[in-house]
């Protein structure tokens, strides 16, 4: 990916970086997350934990600064994410933030997430 994708990409609005996640990932089948420990973390205005998750690895290195200077991008497959991830989240209380940037980031339902997901992968 050129410089030029990255920025117009990056600087789309949450909802459009949203729909770019879904396709990319069932693309790719592929998910990145950030990993130092444990997994990258972060709190929303309701104080909900919430895990970043991104569609490429270019992505989540470019988020790898601040508080996460110290992280990674990891890769999680496909599956993994929708099957373990997903699941587990919901029962615990833990929201994804579906590509974050320093500006803004997308939280959906996980139940949303999944059908959307699936819907993607019906395509294939």
């Amino acid at each position: 990916m050129d410089k030029k994708e990255f920025d117009a990409i990056i600087k789309q609005p949450p909802n459009i970086r949203y729909d770019y996640f879904i396709k990319k990932v069932v693309d790719y089948e592929e998910v990145w997350g950030l990993y130092n420990d444990g997994w990258a973390t972060a709190k929303d205005e309701e104080d909900n934990l919430l895990i970043p998750f991104f569609p490429k690895k270019v992505f989540a290195e470019n988020c790898a600064e601040k508080e996460w200077a110290a992280y990674e991008a990891k890769l999680l497959g496909l599956d993994e994410f929708i099957e373990k991830w997903l699941t587990g989240m919901k029962k615990d209380g833990i929201k994804p933030s579906i590509f974050p940037t320093e500006v803004n980031t997308a939280v959906v339902s996980i139940d949303v997430i999944i059908k959307d997901l699936e819907t993607e992968l019906e395509n294939y």
